[in-house]
């Protein structure tokens, strides 16, 4: 066959030609979420009676999901629920979606609860006074928005905006020596990532910056949150996504031993890194979230997510 004949038959049809078919897939990181148990908050891994990853995109019935990231968990009247972010593939954007379970292990997927025009993930959930509140990260937004639970746990209404002004992602809060305390990373770029810290007397404000904000600067390490802080007695831990040498990498884990409105002290646990990838086809690429559920005295359970790279 001549060439100019190959050339007429690639003009007719171009679907067929393996350099076009080549040229149309890309890789990308396709997120998952897990189950982890173990003794103490820092030291969990994979167990045999969970059949990991609990949740992927397929589960999503409600929108096309192209993946599924950021798990918080809590435990109301005896049921798990799960809030994390589904990317939707028709859209491109992040939207908070539901799966509850009987036994932490097992786990059902049951609707989105929360969409926005913008980008929404990281439903950092918690409970207060009897009343439940989320702060998804919304940086496309340049704000904090703080949301509540009219009828939890499918209807959340948004309540007021605690922080704007910067790209604020991933913010964690806690609550410790009769304040509100709040980690959000501010640079999120991946290479001159900081974490700044905030502080406020009432969960609506006014917030104001730690006198030593950003506590952690430039370091794609340590600096981007990772997850709930636990506050055990008097104890203080925070966990940070390591994005070097790309994003998703492992999860470490700092116990703070000084935390006032004029000092910040921390320290890397031992045992840190927490999370890293595995031999397991669901997370093999990296992890980089982390949720810790005390269960009695020995035992904790957490979600996770781990993520492969996959084309398309």
């Amino acid at each position: 066959m001549s060439g100019r004949i190959r050339q007429f038959i690639r003009r007719l049809l171009p679907w067929r030609t393996p350099t076009l078919a080549a040229s149309q897939t890309k890789p990308f990181q396709e997120w998952s979420i897990g189950i982890y148990i173990g003794e103490s908050p820092c030291d969990l891994i994979a167990s045999e009676t969970v059949e990991n990853p609990v949740l992927t995109h397929t589960h999503v019935v409600d929108v096309p999901a192209r993946f599924v990231a950021d798990p918080f968990m809590i435990n109301v009247d005896r049921t798990w629920y799960m809030f994390f972010e589904v990317m939707n593939r028709r859209t491109g954007k992040g939207e908070i979606g539901l799966a509850t379970s009987e036994d932490g292990r097992k786990w059902t997927y049951q609707q989105i609860v929360l969409a926005e025009p913008f980008h929404l993930s990281y439903p950092y959930v918690f409970e207060w006074k009897n009343d439940y509140y989320m702060i998804p990260e919304s940086h496309r937004v340049e704000s904090i928005r703080l949301y509540k639970a009219l009828r939890f746990p499918t209807h959340w209404s948004f309540v007021a905006t605690l922080l704007n002004g910067k790209r604020f992602s991933d913010s964690s809060i806690f609550f410790y020596d009769s304040k509100w305390w709040l980690f959000t990373e501010t640079n999120p770029n991946y290479k001159f990532d900081n974490l700044c810290l905030y502080y406020a007397h009432d969960l609506l404000g006014p917030w104001s910056e730690h006198l030593q904000s950003p506590i952690i600067q430039g370091n794609m390490h340590i600096a981007r949150p990772a997850g709930r802080v636990l506050v055990l007695d008097a104890k203080i831990f925070r966990y940070a996504q390591d994005c070097y040498p790309i994003y998703g990498t492992k999860v470490r884990a700092f116990e703070i031993t000084e935390l006032t409105t004029e000092a910040y002290q921390e320290r890397e646990v031992e045992s840190s890194p927490v999370l890293t990838a595995s031999n397991s086809d669901w997370n093999r690429g990296g992890m980089h979230h982390i949720d810790p559920h005390q269960v009695d005295n020995r035992h904790w359970i957490a979600s996770v997510d781990g993520w492969r790279s996959r084309t398309e």
